[in-house]
């Protein structure tokens, strides 16, 4: 397998043009990339590229090692990749990353049918709130929001991410609505700590006017997870501002009311990504897919939109 690896390396650098582009192709670093070729050279006994500081050339001995074994490779990716099903099927172990409360509330629940069209996939899953690293990890995919993507990663979007201002209508009892964001100054919050980070989200909230203003409030609790704040907010202890997606079962659920209605915050998108390789595993593919389609099917995307009515 390191073969086909340092193979790989070099066919995607001579296809690319440079070992950065190879790198965000196969999910490598430029220096990865670079070192396999080197030891292709080496192993070969001949040098493959002219390198420069803008480009790479292929050697003469380069071009015919390219035009020899560009069509084996392709083969041979394809042999492994009828090898990883069974029966035709997609098998093997699919390792996901995905945010703890999100990944129980919306892909546990897919479960049952995922498994029932691909029974030769075991869904390896790790629950975490912390950006996956997806190359180092040995990810297969992974699913989050506001996550600052790698080189080398393909990314999807399946819905927006927007945060909204919330709290119990028990909190609320009594108490002057707020009219404009400068308002929830007035009312104690429930403030998120990033864990990246370790620094409190500060949130600068729209609206459909395309007015902005901050939304500051007096921090009464801190959290780092949104589930967390989402049920310490039901428990009466002030407003937060949570993302739609863990918002949303409890504003249909009446337990939550959405403060500042025509008021959100933008945190990017909740998407789909996986390594950028010539040729997807099937157990990854059909996983893309599926995830693709329950998202459509349930609506999800036009739910956690804090722009709908």
């Amino acid at each position: 397998m390191e073969a086909l690896n340092l193979v790989e390396s070099f066919l995607v650098s001579a296809q690319a043009g440079s070992f950065s582009a190879a790198a965000r192709r196969l999910g490598l670093t430029p220096a990865a990339v670079s070192k396999n070729v080197a030891r292709l050279e080496a192993q070969l006994g001949v040098r493959l590229f002219h390198r420069s500081t803008r480009r790479l050339t292929l050697t003469d001995r380069g071009e015919q090692f390219l035009h020899e074994a560009g069509g084996p490779f392709d083969q041979l990716q394809q042999a492994f990749a009828r090898a990883a099903e069974d029966d035709g099927q997609p098998a093997g172990t699919l390792k996901v990353s995905m945010g703890v409360a999100f990944g129980r509330e919306y892909l546990v629940p897919l479960l049952g049918e995922f498994l029932r069209r691909y029974p030769a996939i075991v869904p390896d899953w790790q629950f975490d709130n912390r950006p996956a690293d997806l190359v180092g990890g040995a990810f297969d995919a992974a699913i989050g929001g506001g996550i600052a993507l790698n080189q080398g990663v393909v990314v999807r979007e399946l819905a927006p991410a927007h945060v909204i201002a919330v709290a119990a209508p028990d909190y609320l009892a009594g108490r002057e609505l707020p009219r404009h964001p400068a308002d929830l100054a007035c009312l104690e919050g429930i403030a998120r700590r990033s864990g990246a980070t370790g620094r409190l989200y500060a949130w600068t909230m729209r609206n459909r006017a395309g007015e902005q203003a901050a939304a500051d409030y007096r921090a009464r609790l801190v959290f780092d997870d949104p589930d967390a704040m989402a049920h310490a907010a039901m428990a009466g202890h002030g407003v937060a501002l949570l993302p739609m997606a863990h918002a949303v079962r409890w504003l249909e659920q009446g337990a939550l009311v959405r403060l500042l209605p025509d008021w959100y915050a933008e945190l990017g998108a909740i998407s789909l990504y996986y390594p950028n390789r010539r040729l997807l595993p099937p157990k990854t593919r059909v996983f893309i897919d599926f995830v693709v389609e329950a998202f459509r099917e349930r609506g999800l995307a036009a739910r956690f939109d804090a722009r709908r009515p």
